[in-house]
């Protein structure tokens, strides 16, 4: 573990005993990569090379699209949702659902292709998560999801390539 966010961990906890009626909220995940997963690593100018503009920002440079702007928001076919930046598959098709939040969301993954660390970004800690292989960014995980799982895999369009069953 980092040590900025070992510290950032112990932190939290002061936090919300600070906040009368807050609580952590996080999900409760442990992610690990996949036995035989071989990591991708690109120089910064490879990745640029390889990927869109819009890519580059979101994958590398932890950003997020804006809601509703991506047209897997809509996707309804059968199929897998892939890392727009190594191809690794994420999510099935059979996992997804309309979370109203305009972005690609999911209650499940595949196992052992998602990393996961704390995002301090905002005022309030996330869980973040990145693809196991080439370490892109793809969004950030909640405990709202629907059954079975009751996670939401929040995921930026722009991060993701889906490939039709």
């Amino acid at each position: 573990m980092k040590r900025r966010h070992f510290l950032g961990l112990s932190g939290l906890t002061g936090l919300t005993a600070l906040l009368p009626g807050v609580s952590m909220g996080f999900p409760r995940i442990k992610l690990e990569a996949a036995a035989g997963l071989e990591r991708i690593t690109l120089s910064d100018e490879e990745w640029r090379e390889r990927l869109s503009q819009k890519e580059y920002y979101v994958l590398r440079q932890h950003g997020t699209e804006a809601a509703f702007s991506s047209p897997l928001n809509d996707e309804q076919r059968k199929g897998e949702y892939r890392c727009a930046g190594c191809d690794l598959p994420l999510f099935n098709s059979d996992t997804k659902y309309d979370s109203g939040t305009g972005w690609p969301s999911f209650f499940a993954h595949i196992e052992g292709h998602l990393l996961s660390q704390f995002d301090f970004s905002m005022i309030w800690p996330r869980i973040e998560y990145h693809c196991a292989r080439c370490g892109g960014h793809q969004g950030h995980v909640f405990g709202d999801g629907p059954e079975p799982t009751g996670l939401r895999w929040c995921n930026n369009g722009v991060a993701l390539r889906f490939v039709p069953a």
